[in-house]
């Protein structure tokens, strides 16, 4: 009986459809399990024929899980290897413009990424910067993307701050496509010192309509290089040579001399403002001298002296010295008469030259003044400037009529002769007479 069961399955196995027999072994129907639910004496082959279905079914799970277990020792490897290859990323570099920043004051962080790695990339979907002190003002990065083996990435934020003076943490974060990630903690400065302008030399008094020179000293107190500095003069009711200087970059601890010259028309201040940069940042600094006129106590003083007039033939001729009494060279000095006088030659203008202080020298004009009882002498000079200046001293003629007569030929000898004549002529007559 067991035998013509065999072959009788044999038999239907041979003729029976692959594709169906298949179908039958993965998905078994309903009527197999009806049939093995019957009773035996329905047939032996039936119900063996419904068992190859299930054993199949389970040799295949079977397989799926040997296979999971073959595959996930390989998964978690890959694994491993990426976060350790992730553990090699580092920051190998970082920069803050401006390095030091005023409260108020925007900057740009930059981060240098490097992967470490020789032979395995690293993919990276997030980083950010900042806290609650100092505030990213642009956007995060957040796209996934690849650092090759032993390259290095920037990651470039704005940032600012509206906190006093002070240092300040804020950090910087990495996360890694395996899931992990790095965090590091860098520290940035606020400092509100400006740069520091003082007058290095300038006049103790000003004049009217005569240019002097001003130098002032500015200074950077800051741990941080400032650029782009400009020195601006600006003021009411005067001249500034230059109005504007460019002086460039003035390093941290670095100060640095500017010298301009003002021509003042009256007195009002002169304000002198410092524009500068730190980073994107502009700053100023001001500072205002003021201006009042007085007399010039530097400046030279030519002032004559030793005046003698003398008259010949109608022309007045004037000699005299002129000493610089100042502290500042005079240059050009000369000498004119001026009206009623009527310059004349050999010495309508009589020019010095220059005379240093504590020096002299000696002039001679030459003019005709009819019926004038005095006479204007200019005298005229250049300061250091070249800016002419004059004054006048008026010169008596009566001085010059005193020495025409002195100057003339005196009487007394001829009276004396005369006398000493008759005075002979006398004895003699009265020693004829008395021997006669």
């Amino acid at each position: 009986m067991k035998q013509i069961v065999v072959k009788k399955i044999t038999t239907d196995l041979r003729k029976s459809d692959y594709s169906k027999m298949t179908y039958l072994s993965a998905y078994p129907d309903t009527r197999d399990f009806a049939a093995d639910r019957r009773p035996a004496n329905s047939g032996t082959r039936k119900r063996t024929l419904s068992r190859f279905p299930i054993f199949a079914y389970g040799i295949f799970m079977v397989l799926i899980v040997i296979t999971g277990f073959l595959i996930l020792p390989v998964s978690g490897d890959s694994t491993s290897t990426t976060i350790q290859a992730a553990s090699n990323v580092y920051v190998s570099n970082y920069t803050i413009d401006p390095a030091v920043l005023f409260t108020g004051d925007t900057a740009t962080a930059t981060f240098y990424v490097t992967n470490g790695n020789a032979n395995q990339s690293v993919m990276v979907n997030h980083a950010t910067f900042g806290d609650n002190d100092i505030l990213l003002t642009s956007g995060t990065y957040d796209t996934t993307s690849n650092i090759g083996p032993l390259q290095t990435r920037s990651f470039v934020f704005s940032i600012e701050t509206d906190k006093n003076a002070g240092t300040y943490y804020p950090s910087f974060s990495l996360s890694f496509s395996a899931g992990n990630g790095m965090y590091d903690r860098i520290p940035v400065k606020v400092d509100n010192s400006a740069l520091v302008m003082a007058v290095a030399d300038k006049p103790d008094t000003f004049t009217q309509d005569k240019k002097d020179s001003i130098t002032v000293q500015i200074a950077n107190p800051r741990e941080n290089d400032v650029k782009n500095v400009i020195l601006d003069v600006t003021g009411d009711g005067m001249t500034a040579t230059p109005s504007e200087i460019y002086l460039g970059v003035l390093a941290s601890g670095a100060d640095m001399n500017s010298t301009f010259s003002i021509t003042p028309v009256k007195e009002s201040p002169v304000n002198i403002t410092v524009k500068y940069d730190t980073g994107d940042n502009h700053h100023t600094v001001s500072l205002s001298i003021p201006v009042s006129f007085a007399p010039d106590k530097k400046k030279a003083s030519p002032q004559m002296s030793n005046v003698k007039v003398k008259l010949d033939s109608g022309i007045y001729d004037v000699t005299g010295d002129i000493t610089n009494a100042g502290l500042q060279t005079a240059n050009g000095v000369s000498v004119t008469a001026l009206s009623p006088a009527v310059p004349q030659d050999p010495y309508k203008t009589y020019v010095i030259g220059a005379l240093k202080p504590d020096d002299f020298g000696s002039y001679e004009v030459t003019f005709k003044a009819s019926g004038a009882g005095s006479v204007p002498l200019q005298m005229s000079y250049k300061d250091t400037d070249g800016n002419v200046i004059s004054s006048q001293q008026d010169v008596a003629l009566t001085v010059a009529d005193s020495a025409q007569t002195q100057n003339s030929p005196s009487t007394l000898p001829i009276i004396a002769f005369v006398l000493l004549i008759a005075i002979g002529g006398g004895y003699l007559y009265y020693r004829r007479k008395k021997n006669q």
